[in-house]
């Protein structure tokens, strides 16, 4: 083991013991003490499984996992323990990484817009690898990181409308920036591209990497040593997605071999960040107030006036904490009613909204959702990227987290260190097929006992 991760970083569960379980000990204890506050629950192990999963579908390619989709601490000193490199965005970052001990060649500084003092620290602490797409980028770094390794970023769609907010240059303006590069004396090591979530299709990929080798070519011809790819991130990290994960990597693998073949020289890195840790968070939070909109009166006195209500609901958190991943790409996950006992009850018209007081704050509308009370507990799965459980320690106040993690997950862990396969062969022997132990009722009622195996 490496020493980044200890036992003490997190709860010991034995086999059998499921997230739904300790989630259950865990408002148990709450409810008796009167605290509402929501919280996380982290499977530690479902983040050994999907780093395993990823070195099995892409054995060529290094994960560099971006610290700003989820830098709770136990997250970044598991990935630490399994050999990662770290996609850092800025300053705090950097800091938060390199004080667990991480080693400098094993950051990226990913920003495509950095501030000058932030170029200043990573110069100061070893931090080389690093990327741009225009010219002042490209200056900034010159001035202020004269051995900084550069990866010249550039955009994976040709049609921007479907990700507005993308950046990167153009294969046009490739040579122009180079040549730049060249005159100030700034080292270019490879090409960087990242897709995003956002209508994600593993063909979007074979074409990226297709443009990639194209500006290759073109700084080996201006006489910069390229020797460095990066893919970027976007891949899926729930099920439920559009493009399955093992079919977007089959796709990129054809495309590396094509263009990229092995051999070749070329290194290659990724950044995947909601695949590793979107699922291995739940949260719970509880209903705080609610409101009932006015019943609907019958238009005749032959007409039965209807049971079904209008409710508007709201819980501890909302889209500035635990809900912030709804500000970029993502859906509300469908809420699980947490109750010991639940009778066969109507469902009604159900949203859910933040703290009284802020009529931005809407999570979720449209549910069908029996009626419930102040107190009641909804749990919430598939939280674990860019949501409160990504916030930097010091950034305001955001849920707890309990972190777990299996005996067995903990020796897989211990045998993955310089052995991936034996680790992969001693999962595949030891554990149960991934089952979140939510499978509700359609009335919402908690199920009976379920697969073991949540927390691997």
């Amino acid at each position: 083991m490496n020493g980044y991760l200890k036992e003490s970083n997190f709860m010991m569960v034995e086999e059998g013991f499921t997230t739904r379980d300790l989630l259950e000990n865990l408002l148990v204890e709450l409810c008796q003490a009167s605290d509402q506050q929501a919280f996380f629950v982290a499977d530690l192990g479902d983040i050994v499984k999907k780093h395993l999963r990823f070195l099995k579908a892409l054995p060529r390619v290094k994960p560099y996992f971006p610290v700003k989709c989820n830098g709770s601490e136990g997250v970044i000193r598991l990935l630490a323990e399994l050999g990662t490199g770290f996609a850092c965005a800025n300053k705090a970052e950097l800091v938060q990484v390199q004080s667990l001990g991480v080693p400098a060649d094993k950051i990226f500084y990913s920003s495509p817009c950095k501030q000058v003092a932030h170029i200043k620290y990573a110069a100061s602490h070893g931090v080389q690898l690093m990327t741009f797409d225009n010219e002042v980028e490209l200056s900034k770094v010159a001035r202020s990181h004269p051995r900084a390794r550069m990866l010249l970023g550039i955009t994976a769609d040709s049609s921007p409308s479907a990700h507005p907010m993308a950046f990167g240059t153009t294969l046009k303006s490739c040579r122009h920036l180079l040549e730049a590069a060249k005159e100030q004396a700034v080292e270019v090591v490879g090409i960087s591209f990242h897709l995003g979530s956002r209508g994600l299709e593993p063909q979007a990929f074979a074409q990226a990497v297709a443009a990639a080798q194209l500006a290759f070519e073109l700084g080996t011809e201006l006489g910069h040593r390229m020797h460095l790819l990066d893919i970027g991130g976007g891949f899926p990290g729930t099920e439920d997605s559009r493009a399955r994960f093992e079919e977007v990597t089959a796709t990129i693998n054809s495309a590396l071999e094509l263009y990229f073949p092995e051999g070749c020289g070329v290194e290659i890195i990724a950044t995947p960040g909601r695949f590793y840790v979107a699922s291995a968070f739940t949260l719970a939070a509880s209903i705080t107030a609610r409101e009932e909109a006015p019943a609907e009166q019958p238009g005749s006195d032959e007409e039965e006036p209807s049971s079904k209500k209008s409710l508007t609901y709201h819980i501890g958190d909302g889209i500035y904490g635990a809900f912030s991943c709804l500000l970029f790409d993502s859906l509300c996950p469908t809420p699980r009613l947490h109750k010991r006992t639940c009778p066969e009850l109507p469902l009604h018209s159900s949203s859910l909204w933040g703290p009284p007081g802020h009529p931005e704050d809407r999570i979720a509308e449209g549910l069908e959702l029996p009626e419930l009370q102040v107190g009641d507990w909804l749990i919430f799965e598939g939280l674990g990227a860019y949501s409160t459980a990504s916030a930097l320690p010091g950034g305001g106040p955001q849920p707890h987290i309990t972190y777990a993690m299996s005996r067995l997950a903990w020796k897989t862990l211990q045998l993955f260190q310089g052995k991936p396969a034996q680790a992969e062969e001693e999962r595949e022997s030891l554990c149960t097929p991934l089952s979140c132990g939510w499978e509700m009722a359609e009335t919402l009622c908690v199920p009976p006992v379920c697969t073991p195996a949540s927390i691997i």
